[in-house]
């Protein structure tokens, strides 16, 4: 099989999570922002995508040159050799970027670099006529950053969040990658019980669930390179197979996902039968300031309303204040919140063991860590 240099993007802040997970799968990595490289043949292509949580999309790297001018560019993508990776009948639309560099318009740089591939695969294919494009699809994207170039080729197709059991979704649910990555961050494992007071439609206790069965995340869905004639069937069956060996559906779990909305608990219900577990989660309507539980040494997590809407504010903080009151009663619990608002050590009232910066979309937040004293249980 032929090595391939790879790259898991990844949100910012959530970099060495993602290699973390790359090295499980036992790569060697190398970490950039927003991106961890590592190499790998057509398997390792399969496992990434199967398996990573917390990555955005898996890409190979075809290659990375110095770009000032057209000609530049277009010398240089023409010199790749696109055959090896692109059959004669290859759809390969090119998408683009480009910042802080002299070539700055998007348009151009995506037209010069499909004129170049388009060159390379008539001269490598003998060609005289235009390319019919008919055949499997590679997405082609030239990125520019100071004046680097990087082209790859998106092995994922639609992002990696995208499960396949997620039907329904609130109005500002929280990426399945992003909801993964917090569970990964408490260490939370399944002896412990977890629960998630604000669930919305269930993507955080969903993935304490897939995370707690050692299940795939990309098992249930499909990726563009499946159509690829060089990735084999018979890899992706095999890859298939060995997380189906590895998931562990007999482990127990207590995982808990409470909300105030009862709507929301019903659509977070039905998402959780959709991805298999009917009968593993527990849900209910439930505010927070009425948890209550007889389990110690649990993990609590969730994403609490920030309170950017009017009047939504003042309610907001007194949830956080009457929250942290309760969990006073539960000094083995760990609490972990992630949140934009800058008060919220105050508004719970106590101060964080750690924080960690992470964007939730475009939002700046932090994740407050409140680490609980393990109990003499």
């Amino acid at each position: 099989m032929a090595t391939y240099q790879l790259v898991a993007t990844a949100a910012m802040g959530l970099e060495s999570i993602v290699a973390d997970e790359v090295k499980a799968l036992g790569y060697e990595t190398r970490t950039e922002n927003g991106k961890v490289y590592f190499e790998g043949d057509e398997r390792a292509i399969a496992r990434a995508n199967l398996w990573l949580r917390t990555a955005d999309r898996v890409k190979i790297v075809v290659g990375q040159f110095p770009a000032t001018t057209f000609d530049q560019l277009f010398e240089s993508t023409k010199a790749i050799a696109w055959e090896k990776l692109l059959p004669v009948d290859a759809a390969f639309p090119v998408s683009g970027k480009s910042v802080k560099s002299k070539l700055f318009s998007v348009p151009d740089c995506q037209a010069i670099v499909k004129k170049a591939i388009v060159e390379r695969l008539k001269l490598a294919y003998k060609r005289l006529g235009y390319l019919d494009e008919s055949g499997a699809t590679f997405k082609v994207e030239i990125s520019i950053l100071k004046d680097v170039a990087t082209l790859t080729i998106d092995t994922s197709g639609a992002g990696l969040h995208k499960r396949g059991y997620r039907q329904i979704q609130g109005e500002a649910p929280l990426k399945e990658t992003l909801a993964a990555a917090l569970v990964k961050i408490t260490r939370w494992n399944p002896d412990r019980p977890f629960v998630d007071p604000f669930c919305g439609s269930g993507t955080i206790p969903l993935e304490a669930a897939m995370i707690g069965q050692n299940i795939a995340p990309g098992y249930n869905r499909e990726f563009i390179s499946e159509e690829w004639p060089w990735m084999k069937e018979s890899i992706w069956n095999e890859v298939r197979m060995e997380a189906e060996d590895l998931a562990n559906y007999d482990q127990s779990l207590q995982i808990f996902g409470y909300d105030i909305d009862h709507r929301m608990v019903s659509m977070a219900s039905e998402n959780g039968v959709e991805a298999g577990f009917a009968d593993l989660i527990t849900w209910k309507q439930m505010r927070v300031q009425d948890f209550t539980t007889n389990l110690t040494d649990g993990v609590m997590v969730g994403n609490p309303p920030y309170g950017e809407r009017i009047g939504e504010k003042e309610e907001v903080e007194r949830m956080i204040r009457e929250m942290g009151k309760v969990m006073k009663s539960y000094p083995s619990w760990s609490v972990y919140m992630l949140s934009s608002m800058e008060n919220f050590e105050e508004l719970y009232g106590n101060k964080a063991t750690k924080k960690r910066k992470l964007f939730n979309g475009f939002i700046k937040t932090d994740f407050y860590q409140f680490w609980g004293q393990r109990s003499d249980r």
